[in-house]
């Protein structure tokens, strides 16, 4: 059976925030089109609920439903409607605790802390509303410099588009990074942001043509090698100076830094996928040395190559 995911509609809800979980795992399937996740919509006593644009939805569930989740997700309320006094009704506090997993997006962490859920840990939310939930929940260890925090069974996301980010991320938690990114291009978004907002798109082919397309194909295909300026330049039968110029007009960046971004996405695809060790990873993903990789790969996402695949290697 599919992973019921739930979602948990509230009145002045965002509607982006809303729609977020419903459009992000209903696209998550197996190579054979089959879906690994289900989506669910409820309210407290199924009553319709009402968005900041003007519209309102009925949910087809109440909270009952939460009971059959796998994970529970709470969207955001839109601006000044965050909870101001930290309360929300014992009814909805008393449904979200003892979930097997709970989400929020962005303000929706202000509903989790106000059930009690993040209490000790650590979590975050949209950076505008920052400070009043410090104020009104000063347990939780709030960091509003991240996109999101995941603390094993709950996690938190900033505002509106971090939402994306956390979704895939879960899917990628579940399922590696081939369903993962798959989900991305169904939503035509990277398939990985990291806290520092920096974008990385795993093994992206770029777009058939002149310049440095081509030049960019064969670098992906040969990220095992030394490749430095003059060798791609003469590939591209460019000139130094010629070549990195185009490249980045045609990429927005450096080509050190593109081809260091190539190099520890195929590493990560390798600790995700196979049994090499950390020293035929880096040979492979063209750092050379587990020292190097681990310095990459730590500056990319924050973990060392064991942890990562520990964390992302499915099961």
């Amino acid at each position: 059976m599919p992973h019921r995911v739930a979602v948990v509609a509230l009145n002045h809800f965002a509607p982006l925030d809303l729609g977020v979980p419903g459009q992000v795992f209903r696209v998550a399937r197996t190579p054979d089109g089959e879906p690994l996740y289900e989506v669910v919509t409820c309210s407290e006593g199924r009553m319709p609920v009402r968005c900041s644009a003007g519209y309102s939805v009925l949910p087809d569930h109440d909270l009952d439903v939460l009971d059959t989740a796998d994970t529970v997700v709470v969207p955001g309320v839109h601006g000044g409607r965050v909870l101001r006094d930290g309360t929300i009704s014992d009814t909805l506090a008393q449904a979200l605790r003892g979930r097997p997993r709970t989400l929020s997006i962005c303000t929706g962490a202000f509903v989790l802390a106000a059930a009690g859920l993040l209490d000790g840990r650590p979590a975050t939310t949209h950076w505008h509303e920052a400070g009043l939930f410090a104020r009104l929940f000063p347990k939780v260890k709030l960091d509003p410099d991240v996109l999101f925090v995941d603390d094993g069974d709950v996690l938190t996301s900033a505002g509106v588009a971090a939402g994306l980010d956390l979704c895939l991320h879960v899917i990628r938690r579940d399922h590696g990074s081939e369903v993962a990114n798959r989900a991305a291009r169904r939503c035509v978004m990277p398939p990985w942001r990291d806290g520092g907002q920096a974008q990385y798109i795993d093994r992206h082919l770029p777009d058939a043509g002149g310049g440095t397309a081509a030049t960019r194909e064969w670098m992906l295909t040969h990220l095992d090698r030394p490749l430095d300026l003059a060798a791609l330049a003469g590939h591209a039968r460019m000139s130094v100076r010629t070549f990195t110029r185009r490249f980045r007009e045609e990429t927005g960046m450096s080509p050190a830094r593109w081809l260091n971004g190539q190099r520890v996405q195929h590493a990560r695809r390798l600790l995700e996928t196979t049994d090499l060790g950390v020293e035929e990873v880096a040979r492979r993903a063209g750092f050379g040395t587990a020292v190097s990789l681990r310095q990459h790969l730590h500056a990319a996402v924050g973990v060392s190559p064991l942890a990562y695949r520990h964390t992302f290697r499915r099961a």
